[in-house]
């Protein structure tokens, strides 16, 4: 009983969030929306707070705190705590604008074809461009992998000298994460759908332009579908989080009818049709998303078990500390609940784990000259 009054509490405290993060997003009257949120508790209120914060939903959400009633707002100490973060990540945001504008001077000066990825491009198109919480710069510019790791240590800019296969990052005088990408997105783990998903991407890419802002940033119809490939891999490999969400919702409200029906004839091809049913499902459910911006039918079966994973936090083992024996618990766990998602999807779930073995097997002798068989504290 006890347990089953936990989970209703729970569920009560996301379906609220779920309603000031649509008051957040609301850019008409919001009447409708005020009138049908509840009067809560401050310990209800601290929930919610807690919750948004694990999210990274603190700056979204303090919006639609602010369009609620006096009446209905949360306790004052709260509000000042709230309001306090809320003002940090606009001026971050603003900071983080500045950045991407000299970032993309850069690259330009030196020759180089560049556009923000995610992150700003996102939060230009939120009501209030300066409530999403920002984390790094993600900034793709042309040339590949051996070209721009060149000009990064050419111009003693490169921060570190490994690389992934498609990113690397780049030194800041202002402590902002950088990562500058040579290719337009990491790609599902399947290969085959990968080449086209990439083969598209890479046209697409061409076509970014300059925003008020200062910076460039690449098109709605990009950015359809590079994010939701992005989603999928880290929902199949990690954990995806609400903001993440949050940002597709902002996309598809902002998309032309012709982006969404072109990304609708590839979801296919880019292997991407069972993550858009649960995402436009969750984006139903949760956000109220009108028909007309859907990708494709919604697949609640699909959708409970995105929705479940985020509200989980994608954390799974991430905090595991300590011992051999805790490490084969987590590796287990780990390997268990990677094979679980083949309910999900087979074909990408065998490419996961084909993935996972293939940089286990080529990380065997660093295993062996570190004597370390976990590899998860170690920095390269």
């Amino acid at each position: 009983m006890k347990n089953l009054k936990g989970r209703k509490s729970f569920n009560l405290m996301i379906s609220n969030l779920f309603k000031l993060l649509q008051l957040s997003l609301s850019e008409g009257n919001a009447d409708a929306l005020c009138n049908g949120f509840p009067r809560l508790s401050a310990e209800e209120w601290e929930r919610i707070y807690n919750e948004a914060d694990r999210q990274t939903l603190l700056g979204l959400a303090f919006d639609g705190v602010m369009k609620l009633p006096q009446e209905l707002r949360p306790p004052m100490e709260l509000m000042f705590q709230w309001a306090s973060e809320a003002e940090s990540f606009s001026g971050l945001n603003k900071i983080l604008n500045v950045e991407a504008a000299k970032l993309t001077e850069f690259f330009k000066g030196h020759g180089r074809s560049c556009a923000v990825l995610k992150g700003q491009a996102n939060a230009r198109l939120y009501p209030n461009p300066l409530c999403r919480q920002p984390g790094d710069i993600d900034i793709w510019v042309s040339g590949g992998k051996k070209s721009v790791v060149g000009l990064l240590r050419e111009t003693g800019m490169q921060e570190s000298l490994k690389a992934s296969p498609h990113h690397t990052h780049m030194k800041n005088d202002r402590g902002i994460d950088v990562e500058v990408h040579f290719r337009t997105s990491s790609g599902n783990y399947n290969p085959f759908t990968t080449r086209r998903l990439l083969k598209y991407l890479d046209r697409e890419i061409l076509n970014s332009v300059e925003v008020p802002e200062g910076f460039c940033a690449h098109s709605t119809k990009f950015a359809l579908a590079m994010q939701l490939s992005h989603i999928y891999r880290h929902f199949i490999r990690s954990g995806v989080g609400l903001r993440q969400v949050v940002d597709y919702y902002v996309l598809l409200r902002h998309s032309s009818e012709s982006d969404r029906r072109e990304l609708m004839a590839n979801l296919d091809r880019f292997g991407l049709r069972k993550i858009a049913g649960a995402l436009m499902w969750l984006l139903r459910e949760s956000f109220g998303l009108d028909d007309g911006f859907m990708l494709c039918k919604p697949d609640e079966f699909r959708g409970r078990w995105l929705l479940r994973e985020i509200l989980k936090g994608g954390n799974f083992g991430r905090h595991t500390d300590g011992g051999r024996l805790k490490w084969l618990y987590w590796w287990f766990g780990k390997r268990k609940k990677s094979l679980s998602y083949w309910r999900f999807d087979l074909a990408e779930t065998f490419w996961a784990e084909v993935n996972y073995w293939k940089i286990f097997v080529g990380n065997t002798s660093t295993r062996i000259r570190l004597r370390k068989i976990s590899l998860r504290d170690v920095k390269f």
